[in-house]
């Protein structure tokens, strides 16, 4: 009797410690790495505040090749997983696929939409962070010519763009907006070389403030305009410290905030986050404050709380047709 118990026991045990591992919840991120300093690196911070908090671990993986998404989903799957977590819109694919083969798992992806009852899908409202950097780079810019330089070129980033040119042009219907992209395939996520030629060629058009929305690519842009002396904008992640006093702020986009509440509580269906839910916003610290004098800080929150009012309705390029390129 005494052997049978214990043998029962130890079935209890396993079987508790199984439940337990199924519930482990992982984060895949995508090329780039989670230390890529922007996109990544914020949904990183993200999971190790949850990890702090709730004391709890998380599995993870770092893609490093375009082929390895479907791959990875379906692992974490496999081993019992959830929820499961895709940091980027790259792995809408592979998670619409995966995420089909187990329905009872719990699937999240951040800035894409998978319509599926088992996924949370987390957008942001770059449009909006986008025009209060661009408002607040015309307003900066001495010279009246400010750039920007996008990662791949999809509508995603396009989206970047457009929002910055609207403020930048509504803060100064003369500014002249300089705009290229790295390129074509997911290597201009990661090109810091490329990323800094084409903000030198910005800086030698007379631009004298470039915004970066390219991933890892945006420290090429950050050391041309420290070598140049001219200042940038860094994204997604606050980047204000990478080039202290080149930096002119960093338009946040708050991944860190939306895997943490993903971690803390998935939900199915669709968020939207922009400046009214604290999804995007500019970046004031000690790296950039001496940057934007009293009145600068003054206009720029005036026009954060007219978006936030309705009073500013910033065009989406991804809804609106608007910037079309």
């Amino acid at each position: 009797m005494t052997r049978a118990l214990t043998r029962l026991s130890l079935v209890l045990a396993f079987a508790c410690g199984a439940a337990q591992a199924a519930q482990q919840p992982a984060v895949i991120f995508d090329m780039g790495g989670k230390f890529d300093k922007s996109f990544n690196q914020a949904g990183y911070l993200g999971a190790e505040q949850w990890k702090k908090e709730s004391g709890q671990a998380y599995l993870e993986f770092e893609i490093s090749n375009d082929t390895q998404r479907v791959q990875a989903l379906r692992r974490m799957a496999e081993r019992g997983a959830s929820p499961i977590i895709s940091i980027g819109f790259a792995q809408a694919s592979a998670l619409t696929q995966v995420a089909k083969d187990f329905p009872k798992t719990q699937f999240a992806i951040i800035d894409a939409k998978v319509d599926l009852p088992n996924v949370q899908s987390v957008l942001f409202k770059e449009q909006e962070g986008s025009y209060v950097v661009g408002a607040m780079a015309a307003l900066a810019s001495k010279t009246g010519k400010v750039g920007f330089v996008g990662g791949m070129d999809i509508p995603l980033i396009r989206k970047f763009q457009c929002g910055y040119e609207q403020g930048a042009k509504a803060a100064n219907p003369k500014v002249e907006v300089f705009s290229n992209m790295v390129g074509t395939t997911s290597s201009a996520w990661n090109d810091p070389t490329r990323g800094g030629e084409l903000a030198k060629a910005q800086f030698a058009k007379g631009s004298d403030i470039v915004f970066a929305a390219a991933g890892g690519t945006g420290v090429g842009v950050y050391q041309a305009a420290k070598d140049a002396g001219k200042l940038a904008i860094g994204v997604d992640s606050n980047q204000n410290h990478l080039q202290p006093g080149t930096m002119l702020t960093s338009m946040v986009k708050r991944v860190d905030v939306a895997v943490y509440n993903v971690l803390k509580g998935w939900k199915p269906g669709v968020q939207v986050l922009g400046l009214k839910e604290g999804g995007v916003d500019y970046a004031l610290d000690a790296n950039n404050a001496k940057l934007i004098a009293a009145p600068l800080k003054a206009k720029v929150d005036a026009i954060k709380a007219d978006i936030v009012a309705g009073k500013v309705k910033v065009a989406d390029y991804m809804a609106d047709n608007a910037c079309k390129y």
